[in-house]
């Protein structure tokens, strides 16, 4: 695809800044960049950037909410061979100093108001809204020219850390410029489309899934700082969206808001889904209300860029509850616990080979070494490949459940849940137990006020369903369940706060 579009990250935005100069990039707030306006402005940042006396491969973290500036200050951080680090902007305290540490970052840009946060031994610039910022910088243009290497990193891609402390995957310019390939290929992005970008950019899925890639095929991008349901309404009533990706606690949420039902949406035209797994039951409520809406189901993980799997809109009907098949860059396979493939139909790890796949971890050789086997990336992730090639993920390897002696995946008590009206959100862990090994317990989000269900109305309501041996031993009523930015549950979280005397 045109030299794969022109071998690195902000090699993307200048060949559509090449082909399409005057269409609009990209909009936020009261401001909107032409693509070449964009690429200029990218040009400028990057010789501000190493005006900081920056040196090439220093680590730059960003430590702000959704803006075009963020936008910029990563491309221009490509642009001059700086590596990128995106930082959840929620993270405070040791969470945040432990990131700026590891990555031994060496200039923080952030957001005046986060400013403060940042632990004194690191320098920090402003991104936006002072005379000083790098925002501000772009107003006087700069030349600056430099030839990046695909082989050079560009990123340093934390994980989650829903298991242990977050680890900064490698990525290079090759890897995520493959993971653009396959994501325009895949999830069917065009230069029509009208794209709105609420999540947080600092996270793999909305910046690499869909930012980039749509700025690969010269689209006209709306970016909005969190998935407000009324502003998300007024774009698509307005024409100026009809496309919109979010993980399914976003999705929920839009579903079970009063203007969900009324307003016109009739203009959304592709709604993507990924990050966590999409309980059925919300899915078949979403097709019902929006019939003509095209559902594509996003699976991966930051290690891979993090595109590995999409099920498309054609392909839901009778496997609603599959990931899809590998995009055109990744292959995949099933593996038992000695890394020899099992046959379709038996659950086992997948693990993946690709050039969209990260060099290693930054600083850690030792978790590098163990997450590669003979070439394939280990990823944790429990699943069952059918005999056509569609993946179904069960599970997280560590978050089955082993109750007297029998594994159970949470992720089916968990579906057998969504199926009751009162139950809004619900995720299944084990707890220790002294009969049980691990004692399967529900921890559920109800609908409307908790005296409206019971804990016996729900256990009796997942035995019906399931086999008595899965049904849950417990279950637990909170207001609300912990999650990491990109809305994954936090089920160590969990298990921590259920077992706490």
């Amino acid at each position: 695809m045109d030299r794969l579009l022109s071998r690195t990250v902000d090699g993307v935005l200048r060949r559509s800044a090449q082909r399409t100069p005057d269409r609009t990039a990209v909009r936020f707030a009261d401001r909107s960049w032409t693509y070449a306006e964009l690429d200029a402005a990218v040009t400028t940042a990057a010789a501000v950037l190493r005006g900081y006396g920056l040196d090439e491969y220093d680590r730059v973290a960003a430590y702000g909410h959704n803006s075009d500036a963020y936008l910029i200050a990563f491309l221009a951080c490509s642009r001059a061979g700086l590596i990128h680090v995106p930082v959840n902007h929620h993270l405070t305290g040791d969470d945040l100093a432990y990131i700026l540490r590891q990555s031994g970052s060496s200039l923080v840009l952030a957001d005046p108001e986060l400013a403060p946060r940042v632990p004194r031994e690191f320098p920090v610039r402003a991104l936006r809204d002072t005379d000083d910022s790098l925002l501000a910088a772009l107003a006087e243009p700069q030349e600056y020219d430099a030839d990046r290497d695909a082989r050079d990193l560009v990123q340093l891609l934390y994980t989650s850390g829903t298991t242990a402390d977050p680890k900064g995957a490698r990525m290079t310019h090759r890897a995520l410029v493959h993971e653009y390939v396959s994501a325009i290929d895949a999830l069917d992005l065009k230069e029509s489309d009208r794209p709105v970008h609420s999540l947080p950019l600092y996270h793999s899925a909305q910046m690499h899934v869909f930012l980039l890639p749509y700025l690969a095929v010269g689209a006209e991008n709306t970016i909005i700082d969190g998935p407000d349901p009324g502003r998300i309404f007024d774009l698509v009533e307005a024409g100026a969206a009809d496309s919109l990706f979010a993980p399914p606690t976003v999705w929920i949420g839009l579903s079970h808001h009063p203007q969900f039902a009324t307003r016109d949406l009739s203009a959304l035209r592709k709604a993507y889904y990924g990050a966590s797994i999409m309980p059925v039951p919300i899915l078949e409520r979403l097709r019902e209300r929006l019939p003509g809406l095209a559902f594509y189901n996003c699976f991966g993980q930051s290690e891979i860029g993090p595109l590995a799997t999409v099920l498309g809109p054609d392909e839901h009907e009778g496997r609603m509850d599959s990931c899809g098949r590998p995009v055109r860059f990744v292959e995949a396979k099933v593996v038992d616990e000695e890394g020899e493939d099992v046959p379709d139909g038996t659950p086992g790890e997948i693990v993946y080979r690709s050039p969209q796949l990260c060099d290693g971890y930054w600083d850690k050789p030792d978790e590098t070494k163990a997450a590669f086997r003979r070439g394939w990336f280990r990823s944790g992730d429990l699943a069952v490949r059918d005999g056509d090639g569609y993946y179904t993920i069960v599970d997280r390897v560590k978050d089955v459940i082993n109750s007297g002696g029998v594994l159970v995946a949470s992720r089916q008590v968990e579906d057998a849940l969504y199926t009751h009206p009162a139950v809004a959100e619900a995720a299944v862990v084990g707890l220790p137990d002294d009969r049980w090994i691990e004692a399967i317990t529900a921890v559920v989000v109800p609908r409307g006020p908790r005296e409206e269900v019971t804990e016996a109305e729900l256990i009796d309501h997942t035995r019906e369903r399931l086999a008595p041996f899965k049904a849950p031993k417990h279950v637990v009523f909170v207001d609300e369940l912990p999650r990491n930015a990109s809305g994954k549950i936090l089920k160590r979280e969990l298990r921590d706060r259920l077992t706490r005397p």
